[in-house]
């Protein structure tokens, strides 16, 4: 069952549900599963993101192995990095995808429908191949090369769009409520962000049921940003965890909506053009990314360019081989210490999200 958290309504999990609330709100699960024990011995790794299915409201039918990303030591930005590029197709975004495909598996979902700028749209197209079911992908025009082969080699159908990228989305709902297909958005489908809560899972799992001070990490639409959110208080919930970390979104300077609510138009002004992946101006949950922030105590700031050209290059020094994306989160991290939001001697984790492999 679905529930829309802003007006109440509730819908079938079916594959005809539709995509959002009647009011316009984004839906979530009516109820999550929780563990009725504290955090085991030991977990069996080998079922991937499914180590954690107490917790997870879609069964394990799509998987390529996903999840227990590495957490290594990163003393030069003095924070441990989640290796989140170490995935199939190279970038978090697969956490999601895995459930949502798994998901539409046991709807009986035979074709499905995605916009993304690309490793959304890359994670989709894969899974789906793996479940033997259809995908239409719509991008923008210019999208990166490396993004487009990694969707087109799957087998998907690529539409590519003019436009800005609310264009893209709005030429991919066109098709949707046309009928085209089943919506597998990594903004919009709940079951996404199942999937991407697994992030603050393994975290607290390889930290040994502790959380570090804080948490950084690039904010789009928020998939990340919200799965760790979630997560981390569904751990805290369950009586696995004591508390949660507080959790800080990095933007890209001049599209940076969540920034300029919370400080003014100022601090988020700017460019930053090599932050693609994030250029959300409005994001689909916006307050539910609003709510998280508060509850945690977080906050949100916006990083330009050279900032984030400046870490791209440290980060590919010190082997981190990411895209440009990727380097916003510690980007962002070195402003929340020259803000005084995070201490220097705070214990920090910042997620790298994606493959310089795919630039």
């Amino acid at each position: 069952m679905y529930r829309c958290p802003s007006c109440g309504s509730t819908y079938a999990e079916t594959a005809s549900a539709p995509w959002r609330c009647e009011c316009g709100h984004a839906l979530d699960f009516a109820g999550t599963p929780r563990s009725d024990s504290g955090p085991p011995e030991s977990l069996d790794r080998d079922r991937g993101l499914w180590a954690f299915d107490a917790f997870l409201p879609v069964g394990r039918t799509v998987t390529l192995g996903e999840g227990w990303t590495p957490l290594v030591d990163a003393p030069d930005w003095g924070c441990a990095f989640k290796l989140e590029y170490c995935f199939p197709t190279g970038s978090f975004k697969d956490r999601g995808a895995a459930t949502t495909l798994s998901q539409a598996a046991e709807l009986g979902v035979d074709r499905v429908l995605e916009d993304s700028s690309g490793n959304a749209g890359a994670a989709i197209a894969t899974y789906a191949a793996r479940a033997g079911i259809d995908a239409e992908i719509y991008v923008p025009a210019d999208a990166k090369a490396g993004k487009l082969r990694a969707i087109e080699r799957t087998g998907a159908d690529v539409v590519r769009v003019e436009g800005d990228r609310a264009a893209v989305t709005d030429a991919c709902l066109d098709a949707v409520e046309a009928g085209d297909g089943w919506y597998a958005s990594h903004a919009w489908n709940p079951a996404f962000f199942a999937g991407t809560s697994t992030f603050a899972f393994e975290v607290a799992a390889q930290r040994d049921w502790t959380v570090p001070d804080a948490v950084v990490t690039p904010l789009g639409h928020g998939t990340l940003f919200l799965g760790a959110y979630r997560g981390f208080r569904a751990l805290r919930e369950a009586g696995w965890l004591d508390e949660i970390p507080r959790l800080y979104g990095v933007q890209a300077a001049g599209v940076a909506p969540i920034v300029a609510a919370r400080h003014g138009d100022v601090a988020a002004a700017g460019g930053n053009d090599l932050a693609d992946g994030i250029q959300i101006s409005d994001p689909a949950r916006r307050d539910a990314i609003f709510d998280a922030i508060s509850e945690t105590g977080g906050d949100a700031v916006a990083v330009d360019t050279a900032a984030t050209e400046t870490h791209l290059d440290r980060l590919h020094w010190r082997g981190f081989y990411v895209e440009p994306t990727c380097a916003v989160a510690p980007a962002g991290l070195e402003t929340l210490r020259e803000r005084g939001d995070i201490g220097s001697d705070e214990d920090v984790v910042v997620p790298l999200t994606g493959s310089g492999l795919k630039t």
